[in-house]
């Protein structure tokens, strides 16, 4: 079907462009997908519009920048998922995140990585430690010690993620009981007001220990030692420390904790902040 309109060239570009409803019968065609002829200065000019065609490539543009929006960055599923950035790397490269390439950097869909986490509200950092110094004194501790590490407030909710996480808890990252489980112990570690840290059992099978970071004359939060193989068991997935190693963690805990003390401001619990900010995301390595 051909219609004819004897317009200038003009009239079609304030049809599409939608400024002028001046020329209903070239509307209509154009949005009905068919072969339009028109006559413009004595020149035929043929022109042919695909309306399905058109909306198809709208759509695959609309998903394509609605799926850009919510991808989260290596160091946003750190802060979500409480792991180290290597264990978050490592998952991806062997299929247990969700993840996608996107160049050389790893990015990961947010709806699939929120699905792995319980659905409630974040919970509140009510300690004063800034989380980015006390997850780099962390990082430091673990290295050093050679256990794993995490700071978290006095309710038991970590400020860092973990870090240096033993061999199980990297088996078992994708498991959503297990950091709810950790949580849960390191409140009743909060509870125990017991200054002298030793390793405690846990539900998950390893042994930890906590030292209290102060503010003032107020405890504001733990630093944890912890993914330590009970004496007896010499695990190979836990870290299995031998007596010397095991008092130096111990004697290194409460050192640890002053050095985070050191970086607080005077506690006002009407400040809070969230308790694992992901912050402006950092472009990471690869």
């Amino acid at each position: 079907m051909f219609g004819q309109i004897a317009e200038p060239r003009e009239a079609l570009h304030e049809v599409l462009s939608g400024q002028d409803q001046r020329h209903p019968a070239l509307t209509a065609a154009i949005h009905s997908g068919v072969h339009v002829h028109i006559v413009s200065c004595g020149t035929p000019v043929s022109i042919r519009m695909h309306k399905r065609r058109m909306m198809h490539s709208v759509q695959m543009m609309q998903k394509e920048t609605s799926s850009m929006q919510t991808l989260l960055s290596a160091r946003q599923v750190q802060d979500v998922l409480h792991i180290d950035r290597s264990t978050v790397y490592r998952m991806a490269e062997d299929g247990r995140l969700p993840a996608i390439r996107v160049g050389k950097q790893w990015r990961f869909p947010a709806q699939e990585i929120y699905a792995l986490v319980a659905t409630e509200k974040p919970e509140l950092n009510t300690s004063p430690l800034d989380p980015s110094v006390a997850s780099a004194i962390a990082e430091l501790s673990a290295d050093l010690l050679g256990v794993m590490v995490v700071v978290t407030d006095m309710d038991g909710h970590p400020i860092t993620p973990i870090a240096n996480p033993c061999e199980w808890m990297v088996d078992h990252a994708d498991d959503p009981t297990v950091v709810p489980t950790c949580i849960a112990e390191w409140q009743e570690l909060a509870d125990n007001h017991n200054m002298e840290p030793q390793f405690q059992p846990g539900q998950l099978g390893f042994e930890c220990a906590r030292a209290f970071v102060r503010s003032g004359r107020e405890l504001v939060g733990m630093v944890l030692a912890g993914g330590v193989s009970p004496a007896e068991e010499h695990r190979t997935d836990l870290y299995d420390l031998n007596p010397v190693d095991r008092r130096k963690v111990l004697d290194a805990l409460p050192r640890i904790a002053v050095a985070l003390s050191r970086t607080t401001a005077p506690h006002d619990p009407r400040t809070r902040t969230a308790s694992a900010p992901a912050g402006a995301p950092d472009e990471e390595k690869p």
